[in-house]
């Protein structure tokens, strides 16, 4: 998408960027929740406001798309997040969203460059990040940028 801007929040705008963080992240968190887990969309938001109390105290990335002077996404990416398994350095992609009606115009994709870029510059040597299985777009996205399976999570109801 030509115009989509991507800037590092932070300064004057850091508390405009937060409540547009807060306000699409809750509209977005339900898309985070695969079918087999039938949860209260109340639930699912109260996640994602934790995690944002979680990421504000690491180290990590705000990233903010704008376009025509509008904010149209976010990605936060921690810094100081190692592997669970091998304990090696890596970004890892907390939590992305777009609006809607800028989805499939490049805004992802451009914040997952940004990051690129921030991770590399800090000298880490892989990015990671989870999407459920039914999120097609958001996988189809992150595997046109270079991302494989390593892992999978798997759930059985009861």
């Amino acid at each position: 998408m030509s115009g989509v801007q991507i800037v590092r929040s932070g300064g004057l705008e850091a508390e405009a960027d937060r409540s547009f963080i807060e306000r699409l992240g809750r509209r977005a968190a339900i898309s985070s929740v695969g079918s087999l887990r039938s949860v209260p969309e109340a639930f699912v938001i109260g996640a994602f406001d934790r995690l944002m109390e979680i990421v504000e105290v690491q180290s990590h990335v705000t990233l903010v798309a704008h376009s025509d002077g509008r904010r149209v996404g976010f990605l936060l990416m921690l810094d100081g997040l190692p592997d669970e398994v091998t304990a090696l350095p890596q970004a890892f992609v907390a939590y992305m969203a777009v609006e809607p009606d800028f989805r499939n115009r490049g805004v992802g994709r451009a914040l997952l460059q940004a990051a690129e870029a921030e991770a590399r510059g800090r000298g880490l040597p892989h990015m990671a990040l989870m999407v459920t299985e039914e999120n097609h777009a958001a996988r189809r996205l992150y595997e046109r940028s270079g991302f494989q399976t390593e892992r999978r999570l798997l759930c059985k109801p009861l």
